[in-house]
């Protein structure tokens, strides 16, 4: 019963964002910065009630009677009715039990507060679905990507038996390593500096020697202005892996993205939370040396060959965005349809250019066999319509027999944000640089505030255009 009360400047509330007093029990604290413990809820209920003596003890009395262990308590007045305050409370529920046990203190709750003034968000997994009137839960803030960060579908050091290390012991232990180092990441910390072996950098070299010989016939313009730029800036050669950190900086400079390493294979909702933040997901082992024209999954080679030049470039980098901004309290049948975007856009994208096809896709841009085949007439290639991308199959392990051809990033992008109205969620979100974190637009207050933003920005181009020579 004892709660230490702390300021905070996000919410974890669809409904309202603004400065909030977090009144928490279990916490940590970074850099003078409020962050909740990783593994700290699964489930958080927001509710609200009015400002009266004892009304918290009466709203949080349905959990301690059903037995429920709330990990984190937040408070805050209500904008719209100063006698009023809101909460959102975090809850461990771990079995079916504790899920009977919660959705009777729900119902409980609901009476005492008028069922429109509960709200449910949710990180539920696929066999255990969405329930009406409950939205999944979704970062605010960019420090909030901690949360989920370690929820990897599989650890780095894992192999499958047909892996081409998975005997090599050697390279297992690299795995791990790599994978500890990620593991052990925090938001706003510099990313460890690796030493990479000879054999890792001889893969390396193999690799990107081939790959550098086709990208200026094979490669979109955008990544073709970069690489030269990542050569120079961040020692892409042969003889040197480049290092996370570094590469993450000059990203950073060329577009507002950053890269996180992360120790295995994330869900496709937690990957593309990420993107919303201007955050890659980046693993930083390399694949084994027996065969390294090839990787079944994503290893240094494919993050820094094939996704980095084109998030150094900022229409391709809001394009992605647009994709992690469109995932954020979607409900799960939308994120399969937006992960299947992602795959045939960032992961196997092709445009024209000049009346060429010409590659942008990561998968495309760091595999040989990949790239002549996404530019050549062996492949099917289809007009870029998002509604039948999301439904389209793919393989996983083989050459993809079919791809979607964009005009331009531009017009994607364009595409990308008409198909995603039709996500059924009750609020718009849209990314705040200037804070790293993510607004909800669904009040007037939230739009109005946006139409001053815009005015003041039409106000310095109106400035910049009046000053332009004819």
């Amino acid at each position: 019963n004892e709660y230490k009360s702390y300021l905070s400047c996000y919410c974890f509330d669809p409904k309202l964002c603004c400065s909030i007093v977090c009144i928490t029990m279990d916490v940590k604290h970074s850099n003078n910065e409020y962050v909740s413990t990783k593994d700290s809820e699964q489930v958080s209920v927001v509710f609200s009630i009015q400002n009266h003596p004892s009304s918290l003890v009466k709203a949080l009395t349905p959990f301690q009677e059903n037995n429920l262990n709330m990990t984190h308590i937040e408070s805050r007045p209500l904008a719209e009715d100063p006698n009023k305050y809101k909460f959102l409370v975090n809850l461990d529920i771990k079995d079916r039990d504790a899920e009977k046990r919660f959705q009777k203190a729900i119902e409980e709750l609901r009476v005492i507060c008028t069922a429109d003034c509960v709200q449910v968000l949710t990180r539920r997994n696929s066999d255990n679905s969405v329930k009406k009137n409950e939205v999944p839960w979704f970062p605010i803030k960019i420090a909030e990507l901690d949360r989920f960060a370690n929820q990897i579908l599989t650890y780095g050091s894992e192999l499958d038996s047909d892996h081409p290390g998975f005997t090599d012991e050697v390279y297992r232990k690299r795995r791990k390593m790599f994978a500890d180092i990620a593991y052990n990441y925090k938001h706003g910390e510099p990313i460890p500096t690796v030493t990479y072996s000879k054999e890792e950098i001889a893969t390396w070299g193999q690799i990107i020697t081939k790959l550098s010989g086709l990208f200026e016939t094979h490669a979109c313009k955008e990544f073709r202005k970069v690489w030269p730029l990542l050569v120079e800036n961040c020692n892409y050669n042969k003889d040197n892996i480049p290092q996370l950190e570094q590469v993450s900086q000059f990203v950073k400079d060329c577009s507002g993205f950053t890269i996180r390493p992360v120790a295995g294979l994330l869900s496709s909702r937690d990957f593309l939370a990420g993107l919303a933040f201007r955050v890659f997901h980046s693993t930083q082992y390399i694949r084994h040396g027996a065969n390294p024209f090839y990787t079944p999954e994503p290893d240094v080679c494919h993050e820094l060959i094939g996704h980095i030049p084109l998030f150094c470039d900022p229409e391709f980098a809001a394009f992605s965005q647009e994709i992690g901004l469109a995932s954020l309290g979607a409900p799960d049948e939308w994120i399969e349809k937006l992960a299947t975007l992602y795959w045939f856009t960032i992961e196997f994208g092709v445009c024209m250019e000049d009346g060429c096809l010409k590659a942008y896709g990561a998968g495309c841009l760091s595999s040989i066999e990949e790239l002549e085949n996404c530019v050549s007439d062996k492949s099917k290639k289809l007009p870029f319509e998002p509604s039948q991308i999301a439904v389209t199959k793919y393989p996983i392990t083989t050459i993809q027999p079919v791809y979607f051809v964009a005009p331009s990033f531009t017009e994607a992008k364009r595409k990308v944000r008409e198909y995603s109205s039709q996500i059924p969620r009750p609020f718009t979100v849209h990314y705040n640089p200037y804070t790293e974190s993510v607004e909800l637009i669904n009040k007037r207050e939230n739009c109005l505030k946006m139409i001053r933003d815009l005015t003041s920005e039409m106000k310095t181009l109106e400035d910049a255009v009046s000053k332009l020579e004819d």
